[in-house]
């Protein structure tokens, strides 16, 4: 007896479905037909006006992205592969042999309910199916850990998806260094528990001991900080080695030096660079979307483009403290409970900033991003 499939009731997009409209009303102006036409149409569980839909094949998961169905696939057709990058509606996928294809994406996974801008993004574990010369359809989309998120006009927007580390990337100069923007990356890869690295590059330009106070700082906190030069090959060495054999993004903001230094990690990449515009002295936007590549020593590194506002998804101000390493042994002390640690008396929090045992500048940092202002 075969077995019974699974029935899922999902929720999908409103408006999923689009209603022709009718072009004769006019003409049956006045007819009884006509008056009535919509009076026996209802918003119920069933028919084409609900936004509830029953899926035969298929189970509903959570994980890190949220929860959504999960679509049984035919693996006699189908092929497992990685994203390597998601440029509008086409996704490049590699299988397992190295073949790239360039995929749409299935319809019912475009037009699921989520809150997620996009539902394919690099670094996804996907099932797709083949379809004429190195094209393809994504069938399903594997379960998700190791995100890299952000807030995008009020939705979540994944970078990159399953990776191990994150190293946020600086420049010691031009532009210039942003600490907040470095700890608003720092919280998120507390939050997804993800492993983070501080490097900054351009360590040539300025004088080394102008950065003790700000690697000292993060240092003490448990953060591996790499000064590195792509243009002078300083630490580079330690920095490969520190990718090899891991998923890592490189995140931060524009004219940093993320694609040239992966250009100097490895050799034959060819990624385009440009120079920090001298008028602002900001970077200009060389990479627009998400990349994998495979590295030579092992492992996977994903180029991203250069941020320069993170507004953290699915953050809220009374969990900011726990994402700060050296305010949590405080926070418990603090006399009232719902302490904010902003403006409070007998805040433990305070005293300890006061007595010089919380950087002041990291806890200016941790206000900012509790009151919800953009980087």
């Amino acid at each position: 007896m075969a077995r019974k499939k699974n029935k899922v009731r999902a929720t999908f997009r409103k408006n999923r479905e689009v209603r022709t409209r009718e072009n004769d009303l006019t003409r049956s102006y006045g007819d009884e037909a006509a008056e009535d036409h919509l009076q026996g149409e209802r918003i119920s569980g069933k028919g084409d006006l609900t936004r509830k839909r029953t899926v035969v094949g298929g189970e509903l998961i959570e994980d890190e992205a949220g929860e959504y169905i999960l679509p049984d696939v035919d693996t006699s057709v189908c092929r497992p592969g990685r994203v390597l990058r998601v440029q509008g509606l086409v996704s490049i996928v590699r299988d397992d042999h190295g073949e790239l294809f360039s995929c749409a994406t299935r319809r019912l996974l475009k037009t699921l309910a989520t809150d997620q801008r996009h539902v394919v993004a690099a670094g996804d574990h996907v099932w797709f199916r083949p379809e004429g010369d190195g094209e393809g359809i994504i069938e399903r989309v594997e379960p998700r850990r190791g995100l890299l998120s952000r807030t995008s006009r009020g939705r979540r927007h994944v970078l990159v998806a399953n990776v191990d580390q994150i190293v946020v990337v600086a420049s010691a100069a031009e532009p210039r260094i942003k600490p907040n923007l470095i700890d608003r990356f720092l919280l998120t890869a507390e939050k997804t528990e993800i492993r983070p690295v501080v490097c900054i590059n351009k360590v040539d330009l300025v004088e080394p001991a102008d950065l003790m106070p700000l690697v000292g700082v993060y240092s003490q906190l448990g953060y591996q900080v790499l000064l590195v030069s792509a243009t002078t090959g300083q630490n580079i060495d330690q920095l490969r080695e520190l990718l090899a054999g891991r998923d890592t993004v490189l995140s931060g903001q524009s004219g940093v030096g993320k694609s040239s230094l992966l250009n100097v990690i490895e050799p034959g990449l060819g990624l385009r660079v440009q120079t920090v515009s001298t008028e602002s002295q900001k970077g200009r936007h060389t990479t627009t979307t998400a990349e994998l590549f495979p590295l030579a020593s092992g492992g996977h590194v994903i180029d991203t483009p250069g941020i320069r506002q993170f507004q953290l998804w699915d953050v809220i101000p009374e969990e900011v403290p726990g994402f700060f390493r050296e305010l949590r042994p405080y926070v418990s002390r603090c006399r009232y409970p719902d302490c904010t640690h902003t403006h409070e008396d007998f805040c433990a929090v305070k005293d300890a900033v006061a007595d010089g045992r919380i950087d002041t500048r990291r806890y200016e940092s941790f206000t900012q991003i509790a009151a919800g202002d953009e980087a």
